[in-house]
């Protein structure tokens, strides 16, 4: 199963109050979460609305009422930055093509060791006992191929051949033969708005199940962080069961 650790969510600092006061503004706040403070805040921006033009919503109304209304790039201003851990390279194929509103980092192929990499299995091949043999021989070539071509390569090298560019090309001839299945790690920092982007695209896609498992560790994220960014959103699968992030077109 995918791992998923925050390393870092918005902080909406005091300085809100020093902006206001030199305003001569007030905003009556309600329960939030920092995620959900700064988005509220930044949306009332866009019409000074407080004090006597603070509209009565609570910070869950109006957050929903932007997302209602469409005024989603509000949502653009709290970004979340975590490591997925346990993702196969497959997965990652997929991911990185979110571009707006997402950032990458991942594990590097050429300069990291793979002679002791893991393979993920496609959730459901175990399904299938002559698929998952299947799987099994095909990765195990693909290791064998890995080491071998490592192993060769270093043996045929001159005495001349050395340094970082060198195990670059080294390892880079080695990938070659990794399968889609090798297991990764990669850091992501993305906003509110990309996120739920996201989970309606890839939330609920039959033939990706290592998708909709990421989707349901992003979703569960959300629900904590800022509940109301996804307050359309619902896991309709069961206990135990593949996530299947839908979204619920219910208004505010």
């Amino acid at each position: 199963m995918p791992s998923l650790y925050l390393l870092a969510r918005p902080q909406f600092t005091p300085e809100y109050q020093r902006f206001l006061a030199a305003q001569h503004e007030v905003w009556l706040e309600t329960a939030a979460t920092d995620a959900e403070r700064l988005l509220e805040f930044a949306g009332r921006i866009c019409y000074m609305s407080f004090g006597s033009r603070q509209s009565p919503r609570d910070n869950f109304s109006f957050i929903r009422h932007l997302i209602d209304q469409g005024h989603e790039s509000v949502l653009e201003h709290a970004s979340w930055t975590f490591l997925l851990d346990s993702v196969s390279r497959s997965f990652t194929h997929q991911l990185v093509r979110h571009r707006i509103g997402f950032s990458f980092s991942q594990l590097s192929q050429q300069y990291y060791d793979h002679t002791e990499a893991e393979f993920l299995p496609p959730p459901g091949i175990e399904n299938s006992p002559a698929a998952l043999a299947a799987w099994r021989a095909a990765i195990e070539a693909a290791r064998q191929a890995y080491r071998t071509i490592e192993t060769q390569l270093r043996s045929d090298a001159s005495d001349g051949d050395a340094g970082r560019e060198w195990l670059r090309a080294l390892r880079s001839a080695a990938r070659s033969v990794l399968p889609n299945a090798t297991a990764t790690k990669i850091v992501v920092t993305a906003n509110g708005r990309s996120l739920r982007h996201f989970l309606a695209l890839r939330g609920s896609t039959a033939g990706d199940l290592e998708m909709r498992q990421v989707a349901g560790l992003l979703y569960a994220m959300l629900l904590d962080e800022a509940p109301s960014l996804v307050s359309d959103f619902e896991n309709s699968a069961g206990q135990n069961e593949i996530p299947l992030i839908t979204r619920r077109h219910i208004r505010a």
